[in-house]
């Protein structure tokens, strides 16, 4: 049994200011955050994020980031690593819990993690598997474009669909993000899916990727290799989406990474047939 913290650990909401630090660790962790995605993570829940500090030196980190009414997920669970074993981590979680209410909480838990977090009370629902490695060359190929900011309310509608809680406030954010590249699949009017490309601390990385078929994700990932130049990729896939791996794969990436998505209870249901890169493992 871990022991608790000390009683000089002093767990507080984190600010935007308080980012890079909680993404250093991550990268640390080999997480491969994003570089921009401190604004998207605050916009959708600004009180969502939590450090723990001894003398006003941050030594823990966690963020539990409501979805609405019925949703929580939980990331960025984190202790500096000549601090841990001391129940740091413990208090740090217990702490922000709390700031899901009575929402299922959903994560994306590391394997070594995962004994632990089954103990308190988080159910696995798939494997994720980080898929990486060079892009393939590539070209745009026709029905794939840029998104405008006019495509925001469809894919707002879009994303809705393939994840289990809306986050309007998130994704006004991430679509539109320096550096951040959204795709768009459609026909007409109607969006068949939708990617976007963000740089990271280690290559780019892709998510979400959400499309009606194998066809549409293979058109819309085949568009994201384009603009990616044939740089470091990363993509993580839930392994159930057998599409999804297979277009992994045939891209030359190998796995390098893996989770476990879980939850504390049931979610709504969405498209996840449709799911062929999550969005973050931060958020969900």
């Amino acid at each position: 049994m871990v022991p608790e913290a000390r009683e000089d650990l002093v767990v507080t909401q984190a600010t935007p200011q308080d980012w890079p630090v909680i993404s250093r660790w991550a990268a640390d962790e080999g997480w491969n955050p994003g570089l921009s995605d401190g604004p998207a993570f605050f916009a959708q829940d600004p009180a969502g994020f939590f450090l723990g500090r001894i003398g006003g030196e941050p030594v823990s980190a966690i963020s539990v980031v409501r979805h609405g009414a019925d949703f929580a997920f939980l990331g960025c669970y984190l202790v500096r690593p000549d601090l841990r074993g001391r129940g740091h981590g413990l208090t740090t979680w217990k702490t922000a819990l709390a700031h899901a209410g009575s929402r299922t909480v959903g994560l994306d838990g590391v394997v070594a993690q995962q004994a632990n977090y089954r103990q308190s009370g988080f159910r696995p629902a798939h494997r994720t598997v980080r898929f990486a490695g060079r892009a393939p060359a590539a070209r745009c190929p026709a029905g794939v474009r840029s998104a405008a900011p006019a495509d925001l309310p469809d894919l707002t509608a879009y994303d809705a669909l393939c994840h289990p809680a809306e986050r309007p406030r998130f994704l006004a954010r991430w679509l539109t993000t320096d550096g951040h590249r959204t795709l768009v699949r459609g026909d007409g009017d109607r969006v068949s899916g939708y990617g976007v490309l963000r740089p990271a601390h280690d290559g780019l990385r892709i998510g979400p990727l959400f499309a009606d078929t194998a066809e549409d994700a293979r058109a819309l990932f085949t568009a994201l290799c384009a603009v990616a130049g044939e740089q470091q990729i990363a993509l993580d896939v839930p392994e159930p989406n057998a599409a999804g791996v297979a277009l992994a794969e045939e891209a030359g990436l190998t796995p390098s990474f893996e989770t476990a998505r879980m939850y504390t209870g049931p979610v709504r249901e969405y498209a996840r047939e449709r799911v062929f890169g999550v969005t973050t493992l931060e958020l969900g």
